[in-house]
């Protein structure tokens, strides 16, 4: 059984007090078989629920059972706070779900738990740049997430290449400010950029998804093959020793030191899609760096150095 359909089951008989497997299977769109073995299986694992049969039965939580965070010690709870506090500044919603939380939690638990959620705050902006609001196509993709349904968008790769696409959302992510969207086509799994999304129409149409598809590990793949083509190109450098970090700062992942020299230089490989791109970041380092190879690097090096120096000669 699914774990957010046991939550899903569970939260309902809560709100409602008593359900039947039918009522079940119709707000969750699964057979009344799967609902009663869903039932069953919530009572098998020591939740108190029980049926009751006759006119006007169901199933029912014993004495109106309710779930809470009593479960979490004091450090477990510290650390959700402290993880979901910075994020309850992003809607009103958030808000009232975090103060909901922390009256779940016991009593000895609270004020860490509410110091915890306010300890933290998230800035996404960098020095000089303009505050940054999360795109209001992300919650619109969210929601069709979460009601599991097919989303018709029109997506641009570039100004003038638009096409229209009926897809079945399978998660969003968030990465250093960019949000994706993974979903399933036609053509199978595809990644899109939100920001490159113009418009959106949901629609009512069930968005089926792979039971073996974890979000996590989807994107551990996309991340995977996007570094492989952004490493297309390689160079040997040597850099002075005490100015790796900062290559390191611009290459990212795609800088590594080879060995470490006794005159203070150290011989690292770095790597880009194009000899253009390593070019671009190496030119400014002038004769601080020594490019060993390739050749296709040290052309596009003498070219711009060329064009700097017929442009800014006296």
């Amino acid at each position: 059984m699914r774990a957010d359909r046991l939550v899903a089951t569970l939260l309902l008989l809560q709100s409602r007090g008593r359900v039947t497997a039918a009522d079940l299977a119709t707000e969750l769109e699964v057979s009344v078989a799967t609902a009663r073995r869903d039932l069953e299986a919530l009572s098998a694992a020591g939740i108190p629920v029980y049926p009751q049969a006759g006119r006007g039965g169901g199933w029912s939580l014993v004495g109106g059972a309710r779930t809470d965070l009593s479960g979490l010690s004091a450090p477990e709870a510290q650390a959700l706070f402290l993880l979901v506090g910075p994020a309850a500044a992003v809607s009103g919603e958030a808000k009232a779900a975090l103060r909901k939380l922390v009256r779940a939690l016991p009593k000895g638990f609270r004020a860490d738990a509410e110091a915890a959620a306010s300890a933290t705050m998230i800035d996404p902006a960098r020095w000089g740049e303009q505050d940054k609001r999360r795109p209001e196509t992300v919650d619109v993709l969210q929601a069709a997430v979460v009601r599991r349904r097919k989303i018709r968008i029109t997506y641009a790769k570039h100004a003038r290449d638009r096409s229209v696409r009926l897809v079945a959302p399978w998660g969003l992510v968030d990465k250093d400010d960019v949000w994706y969207l993974i979903a399933g086509t036609d053509n199978g799994q595809r990644t899109f950029r939100v920001d490159r999304i113009v418009e959106t129409e949901p629609t009512d149409e069930p968005a089926d998804r792979p039971d073996d598809f974890v979000l996590a590990e989807a994107w551990e793949r996309v991340v995977g093959e996007v570094e492989d083509k952004r490493s297309r190109t390689t160079a040997v450098v040597l850099a002075p020793t005490r100015h790796v970090s900062v290559l390191r700062t611009h290459f990212g992942r795609h800088c590594r030191v080879e060995e470490d020299y006794a005159d203070g230089r150290s011989r690292v490989h770095v790597a880009a899609p194009t000899p253009l791109d390593i070019a671009r970041h190496l030119a400014g380092w002038g004769a601080q760096l020594e490019v060993v190879e390739p050749p296709s690097v040290k052309a596009e090096l003498g070219r711009i150095g060329a064009e700097l120096a017929d442009r800014y000669a006296e």
